[in-house]
């Protein structure tokens, strides 16, 4: 595996440097470049096209989530922060990890390890699925089921998990990611519309927009809506 292209967001240069030091053992990660703000980050991206970004929540009058906004989903993301508040967040936008600082070393280690186990994945070849198709998934310690690809409602990330939701109102857990679901699904079915979820677009009932210009989805038998991030709405309104 060559080495994962990376950039450091965060408003503190401190910060951006002291976490520079701690990567200099990895040469399985380069980076690339360093931005203080989302305006600075696009700019990196742009330039550097990284696999992976180190990012802070808490920038000047922005956040790091306001940066995934205007990102693709196939940029991994770790997020270092001071604020534990955010986590389960972090994990709903399937973030690889989580480090607070002043980041510990070990913990550091876990989370290359990680993203290096996640990309070595990724490098095998994907199964694409037939919206025909059945897969074999395991509900718990007992029990195993099939499940239609045209049953399933939307997929959501639960940590390393994916959480599927069916027609019929059932879910179940998946040791899978967001990122593998998108390139196996039948694309011209199934649509990422935030970073937190991809829908079958047959079971999407209507979209609705609010005085904030904000869209949601509603899904045929799911009650509550989901949120559309503006960089996928056009995507999906083009498979309407």
């Amino acid at each position: 595996m060559t080495s994962l292209k990376a950039i450091i967001v965060d408003d503190e240069r401190l910060a951006r440097l002291n976490l520079r030091k701690l990567l200099n053992p990895y040469p399985e990660i380069e980076v690339a470049g360093e931005a203080s703000s989302c305006e600075n980050a696009i700019e990196m991206i742009r330039l550097f096209n990284p696999q992976l970004i180190f990012l802070d929540i808490q920038l000047s009058g922005e956040t790091g989530f306001d940066l995934l906004e205007l990102i693709d989903n196939s940029i991994k993301i770790i997020f270092v922060t001071a604020y534990d508040e955010y986590a389960i967040r972090a994990f709903e936008v399937n973030a690889i990890d989580y480090l607070l600082k002043p980041v510990n070393p070990e913990r550091l280690k876990a989370a290359i390890e990680r993203v290096i186990k996640r990309e070595k994945a990724q490098e095998g070849e994907a199964k694409c699925y037939e919206y025909s198709d059945s897969i074999y998934v395991r509900l718990n310690n007992y029990a195993s089921r099939f499940i239609k690809i045209s049953s399933i409602s939307f997929i959501e990330p639960v940590g390393n998990y994916t959480r599927i939701f069916t027609i019929d109102g059932k879910h179940c857990l998946v040791l899978k990611t967001l990122k593998q679901w998108e390139e196996e699904l039948p694309e011209n079915h199934f649509v990422r519309i935030h970073r937190s979820s991809i829908v079958n677009i047959e079971h999407v009932d209507h979209i609705e927009k609010d005085s904030n210009t904000q869209q949601r989805a509603y899904l045929k038998n799911i009650s509550e809506p989901l949120d559309i991030s503006r960089r996928y709405a056009r995507k999906l309104k083009s498979l309407n």
